[in-house]
């Protein structure tokens, strides 16, 4: 494929537009969980950066969020740059909020100024979930534009702003258009996750699911001084630290009996994917900020990464945690903690031996409290076939960019939409990621490396080229 030395001369022409681009999107502060973010015009700046190109865009609103029916879910952007019937139709995903930040919470800058460092580190929010792989699409068409080449496949394009915060109305969205804006989808290609090292990029074919609980113990009519009252009432906390303490052992053994029965087995073939994998537990540490894992080799930390389930304490909502020594004793407080899930787990299976080992724990404490279980959110973990044309031709691309082979991986985190897409239109889905292991998505100091950043954006180009060479409409 000679027609794509000029595309990647014309990525690495433009890589200061591109980066500036970035600058321009990482400084919009789409924070989709804050009220006052939501007005924010991140959907409507990325539309007209669309729309310069030559791409036809919509902004679908999606209607109030449930329960704070004061507040407009931000609009998908659903957007097509080319209609030629004779080629390939290539559905990319992506969303441009992002998780809260604030420089107090321990930045060494403004989390929404994109920083470069000497080592070619972008620090920003967003910078690589998910702006940068996002904005990577746009600049693919951009230099191909400028380097005289056609982009092989037409780009049908689903950009959201609620991924951060539930997603709420995607799925209803893609059900809704599944035969409609979405009906002529032959493959479906996502960058939102990251590589397992530095050096290395990967395929991902699967990622876990997540169920997510709460535990509610309440008991006294209001908060009590432990001065007066300690010893002399039956506790809300303590009642809630003992059944937190049930679920899941420090070594991170999950306690609930029948969680592991429902995991299926891995396979020799599926185990031999493991030794190739190009990560280190030095990587692992770096990831971790410190040496804690509790696995001392690559096999199992993988496995348990992205294999198998895992069971995660999160949080205590209603106690008492800003500095000082308050003496309280809260009426009410509710934990919350979640499973990430693996084939076979089914959601309602393992609901349902959750919820009867907490009840059964807090029956053991014969408490006069009042206990109540909720299930907050659930979503359901996605395999897909790494043999399909869509997964040969992203390998070849990452060779012919990056002259490795790929590692093909899972991802430990949880992408419901890929299951989505999956379910609802019937095609193949792959995870391509542009980010490496080290960039503390979600964290504080969130950055993307140039390297990855231009790379990856010659990587997406090549990716439709090979595509479009694999697969064949019908």
């Amino acid at each position: 494929m000679s027609h794509l030395d000029p595309y990647f001369k014309q990525v690495d022409n433009l890589q200061d537009k591109f980066i500036e681009r970035l600058r321009d999107a990482v400084a919009i502060p789409s924070i989709s969980s804050e009220d006052a973010r939501r007005p924010d015009v991140m959907g409507e700046w990325l539309a007209e950066q669309i729309k310069a190109l030559g791409g036809t865009v919509e902004l679908r609103q999606l209607g109030k969020q449930p329960g704070r029916e004061h507040l407009d879910l931000p609009p998908c952007l659903l957007g097509r740059y080319g209609d030629d019937p004779n080629k390939l139709n290539v559905l990319v995903y992506g969303h441009y909020d992002v998780q809260p930040a604030q420089k107090s919470d321990g930045w060494a800058t403004d989390p929404f100024t994109l920083t470069i460092d000497e080592k070619g580190r972008m620090f920003g929010r967003g910078s690589t979930d998910d702006k940068g792989p996002v904005l990577g699409w746009l600049n693919a068409i951009e230099a191909h534009q400028k380097a005289g080449v056609e982009l092989p496949v037409n780009l049908i394009m689903c950009f959201e702003g609620m991924e951060e915060n539930g997603s709420e109305g995607l799925d209803d969205l893609i059900a809704a258009e599944a035969n409609k804006f979405f009906k002529d989808v032959d493959v479906v290609c996502i960058s939102d996750n990251y590589w397992l090292g530095t050096e290395k990029p990967c395929l991902t074919y699967g990622v876990r699911g997540c169920n997510y609980y709460a535990l509610e113990i309440s008991g006294p009519g209001q908060d009590l001084h432990s001065g007066v009252h300690g010893g002399v009432t039956h506790e809300p906390m303590t009642d809630l630290i003992k059944i937190m303490s049930s679920l899941v052992d420090p070594d991170g053994k999950i306690l609930i009996d029948g969680i592991d029965d429902l995991v299926a087995p891995v396979t020799e073939q599926e185990a031999a994917l493991y030794p190739p994998i190009a990560f280190t537990m030095d990587d692992l540490k770096e990831s971790l900020g410190n040496d804690v894992s509790i696995w001392t080799n690559k096999e199992d930390a993988l496995k348990h990464r992205m294999r198998y389930p895992s069971l995660s304490l999160h949080g205590i909502e209603g106690a008492f945690y800003t500095p000082g020594a308050k003496t309280v004793i809260p009426a009410k407080v509710i934990g919350k903690f979640s499973i990430r899930t693996v084939p076979n787990m089914e959601i309602d299976q393992v609901t349902k031996l959750v919820e009867k080992h907490v009840n059964e724990q807090f029956a053991k404490l014969k408490s006069k409290n009042t206990f109540k279980f909720h299930v907050v959110h659930c979503g359901k973990w996605w395999v897909e076939d790494p043999n399909h044309p869509n997964y040969t031709a992203a390998a070849k691309a990452v060779e012919r960019v990056f002259g490795v082979k790929p590692d093909m991986t899972r991802e430990g985190g949880s992408i419901p939409v890929t299951l989505t897409f999956q379910e609802q239109l019937g095609k193949n889905v792959l995870l391509l990621p542009m980010g490496s292991s080290t960039d503390m998505a979600h964290s504080t100091n969130e950055k993307l490396d140039k390297r990855n950043y231009i790379e990856g954006t010659k990587l997406l180009g090549a990716y439709l080229h090979y595509v479009a060479g694999e697969i064949k409409r019908s």
